[in-house]
């Protein structure tokens, strides 16, 4: 299918997990696309797989100041933007007791701080009509222990969708969410578990879920790929919740 044949996009996160996977199905669907990290290895990696049409770029998304050279990137690579795929975003799950000002204003930096001035940034390179779409999570939805900080940067992207909406539909620029359940990815190993550990975390929020299974990258960006196409003109400011369920118990 070619239902993005002819636009520009860029996706933050892009070398692995629902990054990486949107990436190919956007470039399947026919769009030029560039990706960020900010991890080396992964980032060529991903360059490999996805093959010589990709543009990687090494990029960090807590660096507020880093979000205008990437836009500039952006407007030297295709000239205006039709896609944005706000993706890129860490989950640090620790007690409020055992949260530092470290690690909050880290969470911060990255999910809420960087992608909010990556689209400030993005204004005067957007095309007319646009489209931007924010991951966020089923978190920012439900009363998950341990999750304080990372629901709170979550909803407060998804406020940005409505908030948003209002203020950039004159422009031409349709903001929406995607907002994924636990869902199979390399994120769940970046957490400081061990292996066991980790076995145990997975079973209780798989147990959690009513379909009683992870969702899988390709689901999510089926439906960041209806956000970004021209299926969706008349979608604005909405939030999909992709979790098994997992909000409705």
């Amino acid at each position: 299918m070619n239902r993005l044949a002819g636009k520009r996009a860029l996706i933050t996160g892009g070398t692995t997990g629902i990054g990486f996977e949107t990436a190919r199905q956007f470039m399947g669907e026919g769009a030029r696309v560039m990706i960020t990290g900010n991890n080396p290895a992964n980032l060529e990696a991903a360059r490999s797989e996805l093959g010589p049409n990709v543009f990687a770029v090494a990029s960090d998304a807590a660096d507020a100041g880093a979000q205008k050279e990437l836009a500039e990137k952006v407007r030297q690579a295709f000239g205006a933007l039709d896609v944005l795929f706000v993706n890129a975003g860490i989950v640090d799950m620790r007690p409020m007791e055992q949260m530092d000002e470290a690690g909050f204003d880290r969470s911060i930096a990255v999910n809420l701080r960087g992608p909010y001035f990556l689209i400030r940034a993005l204004l005067p390179v957007f095309a007319n009509p646009a489209s931007i779409v924010l991951n966020g999570s089923v978190n920012a939805h439900i009363g998950m222990p341990n999750t304080s900080v990372y629901a709170a940067t979550k909803a407060a992207l998804v406020s940005l969708v409505r908030t948003l909406s209002g203020e950039l539909i004159g422009r031409g620029i349709r903001v929406n969410a995607v907002s994924p359940g636990p869902i199979s990815t390399p994120l769940y190993g970046k957490l400081g578990f061990s292996d066991a550990e980790l076995k145990q975390v997975a079973t209780a929020i798989q147990g959690q879920v009513p379909v009683r299974r992870f969702g899988t990258p390709n689901e999510i960006a089926n439906a960041v790929v209806f956000f970004a196409s021209d299926e969706s003109a008349f979608t604005v400011g909405s939030e999909l919740l992709i979790d098994g369920g997992m909000s409705n118990i």
